[in-house]
């Protein structure tokens, strides 16, 4: 069997004035007052049958929410308008920071984190006091004199000791950069994603309100009309 062709209704947008799917278009009434309120102050020779094209459409939805920001923040930053970028084309903004910091790690980085993490575990504590330990003893003559390299007060012992304790706290700084580093990015991704949270609710919030408020209208205006029917089937009864 052949395909019946529909023929798709092509409208004009009445905001760029360029032709346009109805399917790709949105009647300027049916748009929520919040940005059809911006589209009348822009276009006040809008009528309420016009259309309004997607693109034209995103547009206002965005500047809209840049005034909605901009309201309670006084200026919109670089994240602001990545937040909004992305709510407006519905991309998504969760990203993998752990995986995202594992791919800028350098060999440097790498050694710094794995020293860092043996200087703050109980094996490198237990190593150390062995370590000194034998040192002492050692140098003591407990193992006979030609033994004896670091006499007391073991000022060699205190040396190497010193060197360690800057060679150490040199990598742990570096570790705790890059987990200051990881910590910001944290810190900003869930900034990002829960503004693009609440801004999606706020939007739900007032889809809904505007839905309810149609809904009303429709219901009002039927209870109208049934009333306007009973008072016309009474007074044809009254004329018989």
């Amino acid at each position: 069997m052949s395909k019946i062709l529909v023929p798709r209704r092509v409208v004009v947008c009445g905001i760029c004035g360029k032709d346009k799917l109805a399917s790709e278009c949105r009647i300027f009434e049916s748009i929520r007052p919040s940005v059809a309120e911006l589209v009348a102050q822009r276009y006040p020779k809008l009528k309420v049958t016009d259309y309004v094209c997607r693109r034209d459409l995103v547009t206002f939805r965005q500047k809209h929410i840049e005034n909605v920001l901009l309201a309670e923040k006084g200026e919109l930053t670089k994240i602001d308008h990545e937040v909004i970028k992305s709510l407006i084309n519905h991309e998504t903004l969760a990203r993998n920071i752990d995986a995202q910091i594992a791919r800028k790690r350098t060999i440097g980085i790498r050694i710094s984190d794995a020293i860092t993490a043996f200087s703050g575990s109980m094996l490198f504590v237990c190593l150390h006091i062995v370590w000194f330990i034998a040192w002492i003893l050692v140098n003591d003559g407990h193992f006979g004199a030609g033994l004896v390299f670091d006499p007391f007060p073991y000022g060699l012992l205190t040396m190497v000791v010193s060197l360690e304790a800057i060679f150490l706290a040199t990598f742990i700084m570096i570790s705790q950069n890059v987990q200051s580093k990881r910590s910001e990015l944290r810190a900003e991704n869930d900034y990002k994603v829960n503004l693009k949270a609440e801004l999606q609710i706020r939007q739900l919030h007032e889809k809904i309100d505007y839905l309810t408020q149609q809904q009303w209208h429709r219901l009002l205006e039927m209870q109208e009309m049934e009333i306007d029917l009973l008072q016309e089937g009474r007074r044809s009864k009254k004329k018989r």
